[in-house]
């Protein structure tokens, strides 16, 4: 019979990984695996989204298997647009179940949501270590939420930017968000504000029309463009994209995922360089 599985609320994995810094090494490494294709043992197909239209929801499975890990686990995320602005139940929530892979018993079921934010910045970091401008001196983050908060954790354990720009619709989270978070950080008026000048921008927003543009952004500013995670949400104009090289996690989900990538009518085409670095050209 088997045992009942561990759980892990939001405060025990937030004890586990106090700073997002730790998970890097162990991320770069599954990256590097993932990129590999067959040969890096990592089986992880395109998220199963199930729409919940009566409901204005959906629900995400985001199974995978690392052999190189012997890991097996599944992620589970819904989101709820009428949840903005509830403070009770918030718009997305996550939860991740851990198998024993030799004969898949449920060993752990862990909260989500500190995993997928620390997650999510620890990426973004790694992907800046290669890819932003030698010198950087400017970060900007476009968005206020929960993943403003553990991108600039990490970003500032990782790199020494002289100065930290905010810009957030609402402007009173973004002042929250200056007065909360350790250092200096400039709120910002607008988006056109926020990022001139920047080496790097981090768009953390949840918006379904474009808030980035082309023309705003100087030459060879690295962007880590997070919140359109949707086939209908976007947050860089036509110009940026066409403008972009652009590198991602999974070509496939890009092509069926990115509202960025569909709405903008690029087509992807390989730059030979690794199996997620793409030059997007507009159709």
């Amino acid at each position: 019979m088997s045992s009942v599985p561990a759980f892990l609320s939001a405060a025990d994995v937030q004890d586990h990984l106090r700073s997002s810094s730790l998970l890097i090494p162990p991320l770069e490494a599954a990256l590097a695996n993932f990129s590999s294709g067959p040969d890096g043992g990592v089986v992880q197909p395109v998220r199963t989204v199930v729409p919940v239209a009566k409901h204005s929801g959906f629900l995400g499975v985001m199974p995978a298997y690392s052999a190189a890990e012997d890991a097996l686990t599944t992620k589970l995320v819904t989101f709820y647009e009428g949840h903005r602005s509830t403070s009770t139940v918030p718009s997305h929530q996550a939860t991740v179940l851990l198998f024993e892979p030799s004969n898949g018993s449920l060993l752990a079921v862990m909260d989500g949501n500190v995993i997928t934010a620390k997650r999510t910045a620890a990426v973004s970091a790694i992907a800046t270590k290669f890819l932003k401008p030698p010198n950087s001196e400017v970060l900007c983050i476009l968005g206020a939420g929960v993943q403003a908060y553990s991108h600039y954790e990490v970003f500032t354990e990782q790199f020494s930017f002289k100065e930290v720009r905010i810009w957030n619709r609402t402007k009173e989270n973004a002042e929250k968000f200056a007065n909360t978070v350790q250092g200096e950080v400039e709120v910002c008026p607008s988006v056109q504000e926020a990022v001139a000048g920047a080496d790097v921008i981090i768009t953390v927003t949840m918006a379904t029309e474009p808030i980035l543009f082309g023309e705003w952004v100087k030459p060879g500013a690295h962007i880590n463009a997070i919140g359109a995670s949707r086939p209908d949400w976007r947050e860089l104009d036509d110009e940026l994209m066409k403008q972009a090289v652009l590198y991602v996690d999974s070509r496939e989900a890009a092509v069926k995922e990115s509202g960025d990538v569909l709405l903008s009518g690029v087509s992807l085409l390989s730059a030979g360089l690794s199996p997620g670095c793409c030059q997007a050209v507009l159709s």
